[in-house]
């Protein structure tokens, strides 16, 4: 064992898997646990915009119903559980059934219930969009862990609004026909066919009791609240799961998560889960750039190394379109132009329709997060959610405590894809046009008219609706193979798996099967794993252990062959299935995070997060890494901390890791990007490879302080002061260390026999204590008084006021806490 230079002790490269299993005394009561990945966060062609993109417009494969979710992670990823996650908005009754008989179908083809060889949950996405930050409140996977229809809502709840569908069918009908226009044979009949049965469900009468309610109706629910009441209602066990909150996709700029953290729309239960990684980025870290607001109105913020605004850059791109303009009207179009990029809720480029994604360089990207979302907004990130407290008027103050997983998020019925970086196409949910004829023909239906080449357009705020779902050529470049979740359980069964759910004890990948065990080891109860939230008014002792994902062997193995015929092996897995080898890639550091929640209102988030708060290297040996950490300055803070760690693994290619692949010039500016195209204009066989440092994300640990020994030694000390004045040696005779060292301002020492033989003959009487209340500070055993007490004491004949500073040193290593040293001296003008 070492420590580094921060003093953190270090074990690493020593243990193989078992060893690790089995590593410490304090890990016995996990040894029973095995780790299980899964995928949380499936779509199949019952999503409109997964229907939409397996069209031939977009170079689809056509349907992907959820029989291939089932086949996908039984034989292509080797899963040991996945859920089917269709957005609610699109589910008709029909398709609503077919979900639910499809799962139970997949679930009957695994085997013994008590130990199957795979578990399918069922669900659905509650896909919500607002149209600025005051109600946005984004994507939602709902997920149950029955599959009897007693176990499951009679149907599924959407976001949308009530008046959603009466107002707006005939405009789907017809912008689905824009976008198809003279393509109405199938599969596009099909899809506008869906479009208008839709259409004719009637929403589901309001003020109704969900159970009461027929099933041929549309229950919507516009807020989390709304959701969470009638989840209530339904009375069954559920989980909602909150993703993709950072992604700028749809999100409008400007909008914090802060909104959602109340009694009406946060449910502590059920909301127990964040989706910190998906196919679509990661939504883990906080920056300071981003939105910046004055008088209530977005306004430009300046340019960094970091953070290229797409309003600086909608203004350098006016400044380039000026030609003969004055130069103070150019200048003027100039700042309208960057007005107007500010302004724009998800899509700044439309303020000129006719440029191309290249024109916007890398402009509102983070060009230093790992595999990021698309225009990162930070105020949904995981990290900004964990600082957050609500002080709510009248109400105990409110935290989010998120337990961190990833998931795919795959539209093409494809859990769980990350295992391999082939077949970018169909392992991502990167999508474009197929042809420059469709390109073009689809351009003014998505991007707007330009009305006038030498001048910027106003962004209308409000939906974006289907003409945002076709803007996807920038957005290729940030698609990325899909994450996983682990859980430790007891067993394999669905009730193990949700068991682990529940408790939080998950940790997400970004796709390798990275194994990572998370602990605090001294713990109020013992041994706590990731996901625990306790009390403690010591220094949390912390272990990590990580192993690094199996090393893949090309091809796919016989039984997936057997299972699923050659033909559907390359059709279905591209030919590429999960197929570990005997080596592990190498866990190059741990990282660790810790984030102190705000404890006033207003307090600045930045502040509050430390990542990394430490960095510790691992030895360079495929087995595995442990390391061991303690916060000696969690008791000196006396504040809530919140701790979750990374496990970063070697270097290895993955698609998508070098996004936009910005070229920069010497000063550091960008200069030009190459993006990876979801449609024709990069090549279906290039991957778009580049290095990154896949990475394991566990759940954190809440650590809360305990202030109770903080007021036990001050109880503590205005009882020995009492004892002084009544001369009461039963209670000083416990509350003193037999090793008591007692020095008295005017330097004289005592010990314990000594000072209480004075006090039981008399020789020393105190007559009265006067002081304001101590402080207080507690390290783990140990606990430091600093205080000023004036007393009145008679030694003899003399009676003397004196005026002291005082430090006192209590100890409880031994059992309850006792003095075990004090020194007092003058106090001094203008000190306390």
């Amino acid at each position: 064992m070492t420590k580094n230079s921060d003093g953190l002790e270090r074990r690493a490269g020593w243990f193989g898997l078992v060893a690790v299993l089995l590593f410490g005394s304090a890990t016995d009561a996990f040894a029973s646990k095995q780790v299980l990945f899964g995928d949380l966060h499936v779509h199949t062609t019952y999503s409109i915009d997964s229907y939409v993109f397996a069209l031939p417009l977009f170079g689809g494969e056509g349907a992907h119903p959820p029989a291939d979710a089932c086949d996908f992670a039984r034989h292509c990823a080797g899963l040991d559980f996945f859920s089917l996650n269709d957005h609610a908005e699109g589910l008709t009754p029909e398709r609503w059934r077919d979900t639910k008989d499809a799962v139970r179908q997949c679930n009957a083809l695994s085997g013994d219930a008590e130990d199957p060889e795979m578990v399918a949950f069922t669900g659905w996405e509650w896909t919500q969009v607002g149209t600025g930050p005051e109600n946005h409140y984004g994507h939602k996977n709902v997920i149950f862990p029955g599959t009897a229809d007693s176990e499951l809502p009679l149907r599924p709840i959407s976001s949308l609004a009530d008046d959603v569908m009466d107002r707006a069918p005939s405009a789907w009908v017809l912008g689905g026909a824009q976008a198809v226009v003279g393509l109405f044979s199938e599969p596009y009949g099909n899809f506008l066919g869906w479009i208008e049965r839709l259409a004719e469900i009637p929403n589901c009468e309001k003020g109704v009791h969900s159970r009461e309610l027929p099933e041929e109706c549309r229950e919507n629910a516009a807020t989390p609240g709304e959701l969470f009441r009638k989840l209530d209602e339904w009375a069954l066990p559920s989980l909602v799961i909150p993703h993709g909150t950072a992604w700028g996709v749809h999100t409008p700029r400007g909008t914090d998560i802060a909104v959602q953290l109340s009694a009406r729309d946060h449910d502590p239960e059920r909301q127990r889960l964040f989706e910190v990684y998906s196919g679509h980025g990661n939504s883990e870290e906080f920056r300071s750039f981003g939105a910046a607001t004055r008088d209530g109105e977005f306004t430009c913020p300046e340019t960094t190394a970091e953070f290229y605004p797409c309003c600086q850059r909608a203004g350098e791109l006016m400044r380039a379109r000026c030609g003969d303009l004055p130069e103070d009207e150019c200048r003027a179009r100039v700042e309208e132009a960057k007005r107007f990029a500010a302004a724009a809720p998800v899509k700044p480029q439309w303020v000129f329709p006719d440029t191309r994604p290249e024109d916007w360089l890398d402009c509102d990207q983070c060009r230093d997060c790992f595999k990021p979302a698309m225009s990162l907004r930070p105020r949904q990130s995981a990290q900004y959610s964990l600082a957050l407290t609500n002080f709510e008027p009248g109400d105990a103050p409110r935290r989010f405590r998120f337990g961190l997983m990833a998931s795919s998020d795959n539209h093409t019925a494809r859990p769980g894809t990350g295992y391999k970086q082939v077949a970018r196409r169909e392992m991502t949910d990167s999508r474009g046009a197929r042809s420059s004829f469709i390109e073009r023909g689809l351009a003014r239906y998505v991007n707007g008219e330009q009305l006038d080449d030498r001048r910027a357009q106003e962004v209308p705020v409000g939906p974006i609706g289907f003409r945002g779902l076709l803007s996807v050529e920038r957005v290729a470049s940030f698609m990325y193979p899909g994450g996983l979740v682990g859980v430790h359980a007891e067993g394999r069964d669905r009730h193990s798996i949700w068991d682990s759910l529940v408790r939080r004890e998950v940790f997400g990948t970004s796709g390798p099967r990275i194994l990572l065990w998370f602990d605090l080891t001294n713990g109020p109860q013992g041994v706590a794993p990731m996901g625990s939230a306790v009390e403690m008014d010591r220094s949390p002792v912390f272990r990590v252990r990580a192993v690094g994902a199996p090393v893949q062997i090309a091809g796919c193995p016989a039984q997936s062959q057997r299972g699923l015929g050659a033909d559907r092996v390359e059709k279905l897995c591209r030919g590429e299935c999960y197929r570990p080898s005997n080596t592990r890639h190498r866990i190059e550091a741990i990282e660790i995070v810790r984030i102190r929640p705000q404890v006033e209102a207003g307090e600045p988030v930045a502040d509050l997060i430390e990542d990394p708060w430490r960095r510790i290297l691992c030895e360079p040996d495929p087995s595995g890494c442990a390391i061991e950490f303690v916060d000696e300055s969690f008791t000196r803070g006396t504040r809530d901390a919140v701790y979750y760690v990374r496990a970063i693994q070697e270097e290895t290619p993955a698609i998508n890791a070098a996004n936009l692949r910005t070229e920069f010039d010497a000063k550091g500016r960008a200069t030009r990007v190459t993006p990876c195209h979801g449609g024709y204009r990069t090549s279906a066989d290039d991957d778009c490879l580049a290095a990154t440092r896949e990475r394991a994300w566990s759940s954190p640990i809440f650590v809360d302080y305990d202030g109770r020994a903080q007021a036990d030694v001050a109880q503590l000390e205005a009882l020995r002061r009492r004892a002084f004045v009544d001369r009461d040696l039963a209670v000083l005779g416990r509350l003193l260390h037999e090793r008591l060292v007692y020095i008295h301002s005017n330097g004289n020492p005592d010990s314990k026999q000594s000072l209480m033989e004075g006090l039981r003959s008399g020789k020393v009487r105190y007559l009265a204590f006067k002081g304001e209340e101590p402080r207080v500070e507690v390290a783990g055993d140990a606990a430091k008084v600093v205080g000023r007490v004036r007393m009145t004491v008679q030694a003899g004949s003399e009676t003397l006021d004196l005026d002291s500073t005082y430090y006192a040193i209590y100890d409880r290593s031994e059992g309850p806490w006792q003095l075990v040293a004090y020194q007092s001296q003058p106090a001094q003008a203008g000190r306390p």
